[in-house]
């Protein structure tokens, strides 16, 4: 007899890309769903998404054009036919999209209003004003609440996968509103949990980017790839009082321009698209311009454009920034880099597949080789919402076949745990984490603050396996674990990496290797490279 703690397909994670994939899965066939998720279902990266979803919808544009565009920012990474398969997929996920009710912007003759944001050579961006991921969301989490087969479990963090009887089973899970630990059982387990922005001190990441999906993968055996390419987005806003809104990317592709505090266009013979520039190279040269000249902040200026238009082209954008104090429409916008996406994680292939039986991982928390080693603005919520569609397509042939079995697991046992006595030393080491990766392992990085950062960690490390879990278990516990271990990862995988290449760049390996290859991490093997990677 199934209990609601068990499901043919468990999804930790409630974005676009784990969403999306209950739908595809229930509509398909007469499966069921269980759906975890650390907060309400509605608190994810997706919604804080504000540029759009990437794709080739003008006769102005092509295939060709968008994957020369994904490998040109990816830095000779990206492994070229997993970005033909996606790239080619993307005007069917937008057309499932706006089945399932989300309303991309049209112009007044009915044709996509397509934005261009950094690296892209055309207009492909299609979005909801400047809350693209906030619609998408919203209209994912409706249609999932319709559906009888998908049960959502909000208010639980996932602790471990468990494995038995030679594949992965399920899930320990920490139930926050009634303080227990729960037992979570299916026949194919998925992470869609998202990135790592917390991992350091500035983010455009919500709370619950904590790397829990990654941790726990490499903790059970599954291959990591590229940890050390996080993305820096150039552009948050810079307010003491509100610390994680992004300003999109989409306020260049509209014409904004950087300025320092002495109101130079810096920029211009950095890149040839200036502004439009892949972000990596952006955040680089933002770094060195406050560096160099000791300011706090650059500035983002849109306030030369027509007025209406910007309040109508970014509604969210400007309330936002107003209610804080700022009018885009008639000042420039004070703006730093901060960790934006995680670029690396779960090594899968092109439907998901990881080398752990019945595990899949999509979406941010997995790495297909799509973004290699810098992703292209707007191909995020693109590659979520196609490789949902795929892994569907896997886990459905895999649960019709019945070629993975049911098992059950041992229940979770406390053992002699207590409630921890200095609950101030947790969020002490949650502050000089965040710090430290922030100072050493940041957009510049250097052999030397590398090492002294895996120094600490292993100290890190050391507190949270051998004193931490003597505690009764709570959600800070579980996620100061996983960010120490997935800082551990970005910090491995960033010294092996012995040259500079997409979002990884060391002063003391300042060139780009003619040899590209993926790190590759592994809980039994330590770190160790791929071959070459084919482009």
């Amino acid at each position: 007899m199934k209990t609601p703690l068990h499901s043919d397909v468990l999804i930790l994670g409630s974005g676009i890309a784990g969403l999306s994939l209950a739908l595809n899965i229930v509509k398909n066939s007469s499966y069921t769903v269980n759906i975890l998720t650390k907060n309400k279902i509605e608190e994810t990266a997706t919604r804080l998404a504000q540029g759009g979803f990437a794709g080739v919808l003008s006769d102005t544009d092509s295939f060709e054009s968008h994957i020369s565009d994904t490998l040109k920012a990816g830095v000779g990474l990206c492994d070229r036919a997993v970005v033909k398969t996606i790239v080619e997929q993307a005007p069917q996920c937008i057309a499932k999209l706006e089945k399932w009710g989300v309303k991309f912007e049209k112009n007044k003759n009915n044709e996509w209003d397509l934005g261009r944001e950094g690296g892209h050579h055309e207009r492909r961006v299609v979005h909801v004003k400047d809350y693209t991921g906030q619609a998408i969301e919203d209209t994912l989490v409706q249609a999932v609440r319709q559906e009888e087969n998908i049960t959502v479990h909000e208010f639980f963090t996932a602790i471990d996968l468990v494995p038995a009887n030679g594949q992965i089973a399920g899930v320990y899970a920490y139930d926050e509103k009634n303080d227990r630990v729960e037992n979570f059982s299916a026949k194919i387990t998925v992470i869609a949990t998202g990135g790592a922005g917390k991992v350091f001190r500035y983010t455009s990441n919500p709370d619950i980017a904590t790397g829990d999906g990654i941790a726990m993968a490499y903790r059970a055996g599954a291959i990591i790839k590229n940890m050390e390419f996080t993305q820096f987005h150039p552009t948050i806003f810079y307010n003491t009082n509100i610390h994680t809104f992004l300003v999109s990317e989409a306020l260049r592709g509209e014409g904004a321009i950087l300025t320092n505090e002495e109101g130079q266009r810096f920029m211009q013979g950095i890149h040839g698209l200036m502004e439009l520039a892949p972000r990596d190279i952006v955040s680089r040269a933002i770094d060195i311009n406050l560096k160099k000249l000791g300011h706090v902040f650059v500035y983002l200026d849109i306030s030369f454009k027509d007025p209406e238009f910007v309040k109508n082209r970014f509604p969210k954008i400007y309330s936002t920034l107003l209610a804080h104090g700022t009018d885009i429409t008639k000042e420039p916008i004070p703006v730093i880099p901060a960790a934006h996406y995680t670029i690396g994680g779960i090594s899968v292939d092109v439907q998901g597949v990881t080398n752990l039986k019945g595990l899949i991982a999509i979406g941010e928390s997995a790495c297909t080789g799509f973004h290699g080693s810098n992703r292209l603005a707007s191909n995020s919520l693109l590659e979520g919402s196609v490789m949902a569609a795929r892994s569907a397509e896997y886990i459905l042939k895999e649960l019709d076949m019945n070629s993975i079995s049911p098992v059950t697991f041992p229940k979770w046992e406390p053992g002699d745990a207590v409630e921890p006595d200095e609950i101030i030393i947790i969020s002490h080491n949650w502050s000089e984490l965040r710090r430290l990766m922030w100072n050493y392992v940041g957009i510049v990085r250097s052999t030397k603050r590398l090492l002294r950062a895996k120094q600490r960690l292993d100290v890190l490390k050391k507190e949270c396996n051998e004193y931490y879990f003597q505690y009764h278990v709570d959600r800070d516990i579980i996620e100061l674990r996983n960010v120490v271990d997935v800082a551990m990862l970005i910090v491995e995988s960033a010294l092996a990496r012995k040259e500079s290449r997409g979002a990884h760049y060391s002063i003391d390996y300042p060139k780009t290797s003619d040899v590209a290859r993926d790190t590759l991490v592994q809980k039994t093997l330590g770190v160790h490279f791929s071959e070459v990677v084919e482009q």
